[in-house]
C-alpha cells in the first residue's frame, strides 16, 4: 500500500492519461540544448528528525562502511576522493612532546588569508617532505639556423616520418603550417583519435534564463557546414560534442605577471622538450616529444590552471623557488607529515586557483617550465545535442547552412579576488556568447565568433539507445532537459509516434529559469509536465515520477517503451531512481530489492537509460 505521503501526492495532481491517442500533426520545431556540467535541480530538503534522549552507551557503533555512512553521511568511496592521498590526516604531530616548535610569521596578504590556513607554531624538525618532483618538460630557445624562414607563432613537431632531417629544414618547414591559435588550440592538441579540433563559427547565441535566476544558461547555434569528414560518423540526436575551452585570457596574463615571464617572450616562439608522458597533447602515446609552440599557447590551450586542488608537489616546487624564508617554512610544512591535517584542509576544501596560490606565496617565482610538469592537464568539456542534427539549417549569406545545437549552464565557484569564478568550459562559452551577441548590437556583418568542437561522443548512452519507435518518457532537470529536445524534434516528425512521448520537466522558478518555454513547437501540455520547486506545487521531478507511476509502468512494460533520466546525480538524479523503485514496488507488488533489481535488469536491456552528473 502506499505511505500517507505517497497518497497525499497522488491526491493533489492530474495524473496523466497513459492510455496512447491518435497520431497528432508533426510540427518542426526550433531546438533544445544541453551541459554535461552543471547542477540544476534543488536537493530536496529533509526533515529532521525529532531528537530523542538516550542514555549513555559503551556500544561500538562504527563496525562496517554502512555503519560509517551512516554515521557521516557519505559513503567509504566518497571520502577517499576527498583525500588527498599524501598520507593520513591524523598523522600531525601538533603538540606532541618532545617536539620543538617556532613562531613562523604568516604572509600578509589576502590571497594568503582566503586560504583560511590554521597554521599556528611549526615544529622546527620536520619530516617525510617529498623530493622535488621531477621535471620532464623542458623550454628551450630555438636554434639559430642561417637563411631560415623565422617560425610563426603555429606550431609544428620536429620529427619525420620520412627520415632525419636537418634542423634548418624542419624549421623552414613551421611557416607551412598556417594555424591561428586564437580560436583553436595547437594542431598537437588532439583531443580524441581520430578526430582534431574545429573551429566551428557561431551561428547564433541568446540566454535562455531570465534575470533572478540562480544560474545561467545560454543557447548556442554552432555551424558545422564546413566540419570535416573525418570517420564517416555523421552528428546523432542525443550524442556529445566536445569543446576544447581555452583558460581564460585574462587568467593567463596574470600568471605570466606573478612568474615575472617577460611580455617579450610570452608570444615568441620556443622549442618544447619532454621526455615522457603525454602531455601537452590530449590524446596519444606516453613518449618523448618536441615541439615548437609558444609560452602563451602551452598556457591556454594545455595546463588548467584553475580546475584542480593544489597538490604537494606544486607546493614542493613553489617551496624551492620562494625567496622568503617564512614562505619557504610555511610550503615545507604543508608538505611535511606535521602538516598533513593542514594540507587536507587545503585540498578538500574550495579549487584553489594557480592565480590565488601564486599570490599567496609572491616570492616563490618557479620556471614556468617546471611548472608544466605539476599542473593537471587541460581536458575537453563535453554537451550534449538537443537538436535533431539531421534536419537544422538556416540560410546565411545565401547560403544553407547545417547547425548543431547545445545548451550550457554557467558554473561558479568562490574566488579570493572577484567573489565568483566561472568553469574553465562554461566561462569560456558564457565570454563567447557575450561577444557575438556586443558585435550583433554593433551591427554591420555577421559576428566572427568560433567555438573550439569536436565530434566527441556520438555513442553515449543518450544516442546508442534511442529509438525511432516505442513509447518514451525523457525526465530531467535543469539543463538536463536540454538533450530531450533532440528526442522529442525527431519523434514528432513520424506521425505514429507523435502521442507515444512525454516529457517530465524539474525546474526551480518556471518564470526565470525554464529552459525553451513555448518553443516546443507541439501542445506543451499534451507531451511535458513542468514541475516547480520553488514556486507553486512546489515539488521535485522525482515526486511527479510517483504521481505519474501509471505512465512510468505502462511505457518502462511497452514493447520499445523507454524511460530516459538526465540531470545532477546529487539530489535529483538519486530521487528519481528511489522513486522509480518506488512506482516498482507500488505497481509491481515487488519489495524494494527485487523492485531495484527490476530496473537493474531494464537498464542492462537498455529500457532504462540514465545520464547523470
Amino acid at each position: 500500500m502506499p505511505s500517507v505521503v505517497e497518497q497525499q501526492l497522488l491526491g493533489d495532481s492530474v495524473v496523466y492519461d497513459y492510455t496512447p491517442e491518435g497520431p497528432s500533426t508533426p510540427s518542426v520545431a526550433p531546438s533544445l540544448t544541453y551541459s554535461d556540467d552543471s547542477e540544476d535541480q534543488d536537493e530536496p530538503q529533509l526533515p529532521e528528525e525529532t531528537p530523542r534522549r538516550r542514555r549513555a552507551s559503551t556500544m561500538l557503533i562504527a563496525q562496517s562502511p554502512a555503519d560509517v555512512r551512516r554515521i557521516t553521511g557519505e559513503s567509504t568511496q566518497q571520502l577517499i576522493s576527498r583525500c588527498c592521498g599524501g598520507g593520513c590526516c591524523m598523522n600531525s604531530q601538533d603538540g606532541a612532546e618532545g617536539v620543538e616548535y617556532e613562531h613562523v610569521p604568516l604572509p600578509d596578504n589576502d590571497a594568503f588569508r582566503s586560504l583560511c590556513l590554521r597554521i599556528h607554531d611549526i615544529p622546527t624538525v620536520l619530516t617525510k617532505i617529498p623530493d622535488l618532483p621531477e621535471q620532464f618538460t623542458f623550454l628551450e630557445p630555438l636554434p639559430l639556423v642561417s637563411g631560415s624562414t623565422s617560425p610563426t607563432d603555429s606550431t609544428s613537431s620536429l620529427g619525420s616520418e620520412d627520415g632525419p632531417a636537418t634542423v634548418a629544414d624542419q624549421l623552414r618547414n613551421l611557416a607551412l603550417e598556417d594555424l591561428d591559435t586564437s580560436i583553436q588550440p595547437p594542431s598537437f592538441v588532439q583531443p580524441h583519435c581520430p578526430y582534431n579540433v574545429f573551429p566551428a563559427r557561431l551561428h547564433n547565441t541568446r540566454e535562455l534564463t531570465k534575470p533572478g535566476a540562480e544560474k545561467r544558461t545560454y543557447h548556442f547555434d554552432i555551424d558545422i557546414t564546413d566540419y570535416p569528414e573525418e570517420t564517416g560518423i555523421d552528428f546523432k540526436v542525443g550524442g556529445a560534442i566536445g569543446v576544447s575551452a581555452p583558460n581564460d585570457p585574462v587568467a593567463v596574463e596574470k600568471v605570466f605577471d606573478l612568474l615575472l615571464v617577460p611580455r617579450f617572450l610570452r608570444n615568441k616562439p620556443v622549442l618544447l622538450r619532454t621526455t615522457r608522458g603525454r602531455w601537452p597533447t590530449v590524446w596519444g602515446e606516453d613518449e618523448a616529444r618536441e615541439l615548437v609552440t609558444t609560452r602563451r599557447d602551452l598556457l591556454t590551450w594545455c595546463s588548467d590552471i584553475q580546475s584542480y586542488s593544489p597538490t604537494k608537489s606544486l607546493l614542493r616546487v613553489l617551496a624551492e623557488y620562494a625567496l622568503d624564508p617564512n614562505e619557504k617554512k610555511i610550503l615545507m610544512f604543508l608538505c611535511s607529515s606535521q602538516g598533513q591535517g593542514i594540507f587536507c584542509d587545503l585540498r578538500t576544501g574550495p579549487h584553489i586557483s594557480l592565480i590565488q596560490i601564486l599570490s599567496a606565496f609572491p616570492s616563490a617565482k618557479p620556471p614556468l617550465d617546471l611548472l608544466f610538469s605539476v599542473l593537471q592537464q587541460l581536458m575537453p568539456r563535453f554537451y550534449s545535442l538537443s537538436n535533431d542534427p539531421h534536419k537544422s539549417y538556416e540560410i546565411r549569406d545565401g547560403k544553407q547552412h547545417r547547425l548543431i545545437e547545445i545548451a550550457v549552464t554557467v558554473q561558479e565557484t568562490a574566488d579570493w579576488r572577484t567573489g565568483l569564478r566561472t568553469g574553465v568550459g562554461s566561462g569560456f562559452l558564457e565570454r563567447q556568447s557575450h561577444k557575438f551577441m556586443e558585435l550583433q548590437r554593433a551591427g554591420g556583418k555577421a559576428p566572427k565568433v568560433y567555438i573550439p568542437m569536436f565530434k566527441g561522443l556520438m555513442a553515449n548512452p543518450l544516442a546508442k539507445e534511442f529509438v525511432s519507435d516505442g513509447p518514451m518518457l525523457l525526465i530531467g532537470a535543469g539543463v538536463g532537459i536540454a538533450p530531450f529536445r533532440g528526442f522529442v524534434q525527431r519523434r514528432l516528425k513520424k506521425a505514429n509516434c507523435a502521442n507515444k512521448v512525454w516529457v517530465l520537466q524539474g525546474v526551480r522558478d518556471s518564470l526565470v529559469d525554464e529552459l525553451y518555454g513555448g518553443e516546443w513547437g507541439v501542445h506543451e501540455d499534451r507531451v511535458k509536465k513542468v514541475v516547480q520547486s520553488r514556486r507553486g506545487e512546489s515539488r521535485y521531478v522525482q515526486d511527479e515520477v510517483l504521481i505519474q507511476a501509471d505512465l512510468v509502468w505502462y511505457i518502462i512494460n511497452s514493447v520499445d517503451g523507454r524511460v530516459f533520466v538526465c540531470g545532477s546525480t546529487q539530489g535529483m538524479g538519486e530521487g528519481v531512481e528511489e522513486a522509480l523503485i518506488k512506482v516498482a514496488k507500488l505497481k509491481g507488488n515487488l519489495e524494494h530489492d527485487e523492485a531495484k533489481r527490476f530496473w537493474d535488469l531494464k537498464r542492462e536491456g537498455g529500457q532504462y537509460i540514465a545520464e547523470t552528473w
